[in-house]
């Protein structure tokens, strides 16, 4: 049974989030409800926050809804940690004022992390290491991995570090305040929070983000789960349809008719908008220019991604990120 004299000696720790516009508002709020429900279990402030933008006006979240902050980067103080929360959208490119800020914090002891996509400010700002472990959300890690090669990348819903903290967004965004909290005051109080919010188990980082294919899409039959996993990992060097069925032990013609009769679609037309949604990402997410997306998506050239992007799609891959950057500069009313 936990008393509040359990945590009469424990420290009081300050979490600030900067929200990047268009953050994910589930993210945001399922880090901070645990630490809440942690506060009132405890009887004591165990944890507090501080909300900042860039500019300290509201700021936008992926779903159009706006939220009041407490402030700007220079109303932060000196917390604990600073959390970076974005989203999907393009993220700024941190300036020379951010840039510094975000380094005075480090060389101040302030822990540094990011929430979904907010990996990509750290790494722009150079606060992330070689030997850091970055986890961000699965749709995102292949642009962040095509700019930063040299970083090392999980899919894993979190990583805490000694200095350096992710997770993947979404619900991983609440295991991880959970495994915060652990570490801070144990187990006890981790699991009555979870309890509170009616989370059945305390995942751990190494629990994956994904279903399983077989889960996913529903499919019970080994042959095309093998294939289906071996063209997820070969987007950049795509296999033959061929070497597809010798590595899933079935002929060629039987893995067409499992494709058509699981999935109505060839083995080759699945390949295809796999290797296009990942260049749509890239396009939404990052700086590449179009010929890098093309090769990072296993086409040989520019045109090929063109005229393959265009029949899927119904514009070019510069339209398409054209639009993008429109509408981010538009935002709704």
């Amino acid at each position: 049974m936990l008393s509040s004299n359990t945590f009469e000696s424990a420290p009081h720790r300050e979490i600030a989030f900067l929200l990047i516009e268009r953050f994910s508002m589930m993210a945001f709020f399922s880090a901070v409800e645990p630490l809440r429900i942690a506060n009132r279990i405890a009887e004591r402030t165990l944890y507090s926050w501080l909300t900042l933008s860039l500019d300290g006006h509201p700021v936008s979240a992926s779903n159009d809804m706006r939220l009041m902050v407490d402030g700007c980067p220079d109303d932060a103080g000196s917390p604990f940690a600073l959390a970076i929360c974005s989203g999907f959208t393009p993220l700024p490119s941190p300036g020379r004022t951010l840039r510094k800020w975000l380094q005075r914090l480090d060389q101040a002891g302030c822990r540094l992390g990011g929430i979904d996509t907010g990996a990509f400010i750290l790494a722009e700002a150079s606060l992330i290491s070689p030997t850091d472990r970055v986890s961000l959300h699965w749709e995102s890690l292949p642009a962040f991995q095509e700019r930063w090669p040299h970083l090392k990348t999980s899919e894993t819903l979190f990583e805490l570090g000694h200095r350096r903290f992710f997770c993947a967004g979404g619900a991983a965004a609440m295991d991880m305040s959970l495994a915060v909290i652990a570490r801070h005051h144990g187990d006890a109080l981790a699991h009555a929070v979870a309890e509170q919010l009616i989370h059945d188990r305390l995942r751990g980082r190494e629990d994956q983000q994904r279903l399983s294919i077989a889960r996913r899409l529903d499919l019970h039959q080994r042959p095309l789960i093998e294939a289906i996993a071996l063209m997820e990992q070969h987007i950049e060097d795509p296999l033959s349809i061929q070497a597809l069925a010798d590595k899933a032990s079935v002929s060629r013609r039987q893995l067409q008719r499992l494709f058509v009769e699981q999935l109505e679609s060839s083995p080759g037309a699945w390949y295809l908008k796999l290797r296009l949604t990942r260049a749509r990402t890239l396009l939404e997410e990052g700086e590449m220019s179009i010929t890098a997306v093309a090769q990072a998506c296993g086409f040989t050239s520019s045109s090929g991604l063109a005229h393959a992007f265009r029949r899927h799609y119904g514009c070019p891959p510069g339209r398409f990120r054209a639009q993008g950057e429109m509408a981010d500069n538009h935002p709704k009313a």
